[in-house]
């Protein structure tokens, strides 16, 4: 083991899990991270299997999460919170008081409530929590990102995004969901729709401009097999500066399997990119230039050696975009040990974008946007990471 690799643990993402192979390869990419711990699943055979299956020792795979931080503290250098959604809160408030730093997958929690309360044990315990929104990790998102500080799109004036799927219309007749998802097939304060995909579509939009909502009109729509559960989302969103974003979600878009794409508008020119082709970034220029930037071209970012694995053409994907982030959390962990301070480095030039700031204000445009659906008003955020709310009738 590289004697600089820092110790994980895992809170779920057992073999049964959509999530946790992916969070153990990735964290291990770069020999950035050893998964040394875990509480994989509730279910002891899963949990077993598991730990086996990551190569984690029998004696250091435990019953309970609970009792894997309390027997960890001191141990590892961050637990990794990979369970649903709705059990984030007191896992992440009992890491952050043991001073455990803490790596959780995205939605951080499910209501501003509870993400008041995680935000009062942070701040008390000045404690390390970032959120793993992965593709905004893509090496092409981030060569945009330089270019858009760059100004070389000039002001920028709108994006529109979408992150269309199918697995609410797909399949089956029967509208029983599976036992390991059933939590995605019911709706609480914040729908789940936004807790899974507008959480990134928000986090996408602050990553590439910097810029905060302040005003939200969203219309939401059950299409899929799932009664009374929102499946598709439409919204305009005003933005600091005169910019503006219309967005589309959904889970009932038959075709689709994960369609993450976007086009942003600028002054002097605009610029797209999606998901099914990762390593291609298409700008028009306002003289009528098209220039197709690929890694491997000219690029300020995309070139550097920590996003070059593999030679161009071989083309750098999710797994690696999730490989990026946990780069990006060891170095703010070793940062951390050694200076006393957070936050730092990259997470510091991307202006907190995996901060429990910028999921505070994600969760408050969700909220805003699920107001404003059921009372077809326009919403608008009084300012930046804010939980009033005022309304505006509209239609």
């Amino acid at each position: 083991m590289n004697t600089n690799t820092l110790k994980l643990g895992m809170i779920g993402g057992g073999v049964n899990s959509s999530i946790g192979y992916t969070h153990v390869c990735a964290s291990q990419m770069d020999k950035a991270w050893q998964l040394t711990c875990g509480a994989f699943s509730s279910k002891f055979s899963i949990n077993a299997e598991s730990g086996e299956h990551y190569g984690v020792d029998k004696d250091r795979v435990y019953d309970s999460w609970q009792e894997l931080l309390n027997q960890e503290v001191g141990n590892i250098d961050a637990i990794a919170i990979l369970s649903p959604t709705p059990q984030h809160e007191d896992m992440v408030i009992a890491a952050l008081k043991l001073g455990i730093p803490v790596i959780c997958e995205k939605a951080i929690t499910y209501n501003l409530a509870s993400l008041y309360r995680i935000k009062s044990v942070l701040e008390k315990t000045n404690g390390f929590l970032c959120v793993t929104y992965n593709y905004s990790a893509y090496p092409m998102v981030r060569e945009l990102r330089t270019r858009i500080l760059r100004r070389e799109l000039g002001e920028l004036k709108q994006i529109q995004i979408e992150m269309p799927q199918e697995s609410m219309i797909r399949g089956a007749k029967s509208a029983k969901p599976s036992e390991s998802k059933s939590w995605h097939a019911c709706d609480g304060d914040i729908p789940t729709i936004h807790l899974d995909l507008t959480t990134d579509v928000h986090q996408m939009i602050y990553f590439l401009t910097k810029r905060h909502p302040i005003s939200v009109r969203a219309e939401q729509n059950n299409f899929g097999r799932y009664p009374n559960v929102v499946d598709d989302v439409s919204s305009l969103i005003e933005y600091e500066d005169c910019f503006h974003a219309r967005t589309w979600v959904s889970k009932s878009a038959l075709g689709s399997k994960n369609g993450l794409s976007f086009r942003i508008y600028g002054e002097h020119a605009s610029a797209s990119w999606q998901q099914s082709e990762p390593e291609t970034l298409l700008i028009n220029y306002s003289d009528g230039r098209r220039e197709i930037v690929e890694r491997g071209s000219f690029c300020y970012t995309a070139n550097a050696p920590r996003y070059n694995r593999y030679k161009p053409g071989h083309p750098s994907g999710f797994i690696e975009a999730f490989g990026n982030l946990y780069t990006d959390f060891a170095n703010a962990v070793i940062y951390r040990k050694n200076h006393r301070s957070y936050p730092m480095n990259d997470l510091d030039l991307y202006n907190g974008a995996y901060s429990l700031n910028t999921a505070q204000e994600g969760l408050e445009m969700m909220e805003a946007m699920n107001k404003s659906s059921n009372s077809k008003r326009l919403i608008l955020l009084n300012a930046p990471i804010s939980s009033a709310l005022t309304e505006i009738k509209f239609g």
